[in-house]
C-alpha cells in the first residue's frame, strides 16, 4: 500500500471521524497528507481540523512548536493507522490508549466498515480503565454530577453542572457498563489527545454526535494499550509505535519482534529500519521491510 502525501490549505471547517470498508480484511487504512502552516495557525487547531489529537499531530512532527510552528511549514497529517488486533468478525468499539484513539468496527448492508476518532484519556493515577464493558446507556445534554475527588480538587464547583458551555461532558455522553466512566464530548477540545480525565474517554464536540447516532446500547467496549502495531500489505511490513509514558520499562523492541514473529513476517523485515522506527515512535505507520520501495518517513538523526 503506497504512502500518499498530499498538500493542503486549511480551511477551519473541522473534520468529523473518518470511516474505511474493511473489504479484503484490511490492517491499514487512511493516507498520509502534508499540510502547510498558514499564519497564525498553531498544530493544536490543525490537529482538530484533520481530526487528529494533540499528542497524535505532535508526536508526527517533533521538530516543530506546537504553539508557534513556522508559517509556511510543512507539517505532516499522519491520517493514516494499523487497526488494533481483533477477533475476526468483531462488532463493537476498541479503545487503544497508547495512541488515544477509538476504533469502531461495525456492519452496514453486507460491507465492514470501521469509524475511528481521536480521544483524551485518564491522567496518571485516574487512569482510564483496561477491560472489556458494553455501552450500558445513551444520553443527550447529560447534567454532570460532580464526584467527591473533584469536589475535593475543586470546592468551588456545584453538586450538578447542568448542560450548557460549562459543562464538561459536552452534548452526549454514553456509560461503560459496571463503572462510572463514559464516552462523552468536551467543552474543552484541547484535551483530545492528552492525559487530562479523571478516567472517561472525551470526543471532539463534532465526533461525539457522530459516534452516538452510530453506536446501538449494548454494543461492546474493549479497552486496551497497544503501544506497537504491525501489519503487512502485500510486500510490505509496516510498525507503527506510540509513545506511553505509562508503560514503565517496556521494551518495545521487544514487544516488535514478538509480533512479527507471531505473524511469521519477522524475516521480511530491515532490523535498522526497526530500530529507527522503535526509537522515534512518530506513530505513524513506516514500512521497515528488507526490499521497501515507498518513501520512509525516518527522522534523519543518527542511530545511537
Amino acid at each position: 500500500m503506497p504512502i500518499i502525501l498530499c498538500f493542503t490549505l486549511l480551511s477551519f471547517n473541522n473534520s468529523s471521524g473518518e470511516t474505511f470498508s474493511l473489504s479484503n480484511s484490511i490492517s491499514l487504512v487512511g493516507s498520509i497528507k502534508t499540510h502547510i502552516v498558514n499564519k497564525g495557525e498553531s498544530l493544536i487547531e490543525i490537529a482538530r481540523h484533520y481530526d487528529l489529537g494533540y499528542n497524535e499531530i505532535v508526536d508526527a512532527n517533533p521538530e516543530f512548536d506546537p504553539f508557534v510552528p513556522e508559517e509556511g511549514s510543512k507539517v505532516i497529517i499522519p491520517t493514516f493507522w494499523i487497526l488494533p488486533e481483533k477477533q475476526n468478525n468483531f462488532h463493537g468499539i476498541i479503545i487503544n490508549l497508547s495512541e488515544m484513539r477509538l476504533y469502531y468496527f461495525y456492519k452496514k448492508g453486507k460491507e465492514e466498515l470501521v469509524t475511528t476518532f481521536p480521544i483524551g484519556i485518564g491522567d496518571d493515577g485516574v487512569e482510564t480503565p483496561l477491560g472489556k464493558f458494553k455501552i450500558s446507556h445513551k444520553i443527550i445534554n447529560p447534567p454532570w454530577y460532580v464526584p467527591e475527588s473533584i469536589k475535593k480538587e475543586r470546592p468551588e464547583l456545584p453538586a450538578v453542572v447542568p448542560p450548557g458551555p460549562d459543562n464538561p461532558l459536552g452534548t452526549h455522553a454514553m456509560r461503560l457498563s459496571g463503572l462510572s466512566y463514559l464516552i462523552h464530548g468536551t467543552n474543552r477540545p484541547w484535551a483530545v489527545g492528552r492525559k487530562v480525565t479523571h478516567g472517561c474517554i472525551r470526543l471532539y464536540p463534532e465526533d461525539i454526535p457522530q459516534l452516538f447516532d452510530m453506536v446501538p446500547v449494548g454494543t461492546e467496549v474493549i479497552i486496551v494499550r497497544q503501544p506497537v502495531k504491525v501489519a503487512k500489505i502485500n510486500n510490505d511490513v509496516y510498525v507503527e509505535v506510540h509513545r506511553d509514558d505509562q508503560l514503565q520499562n517496556f521494551d518495545y523492541l521487544q514487544n516488535a519482534m514478538e509480533q512479527l514473529a507471531k505473524k511469521g513476517i519477522l524475516k521480511y523485515v530491515d532490523t535498522f529500519k526497526l530500530y529507527s522506527v522503535i526509537k522515534q515512535k512518530t506513530g505513524i505507520p513506516t514500512s521497515v521491510s528488507i526490499k521497501n520501495k515507498e518513501p520512509q518517513l525516518l527522522l534523519q538523526e543518527p542511530w545511537l
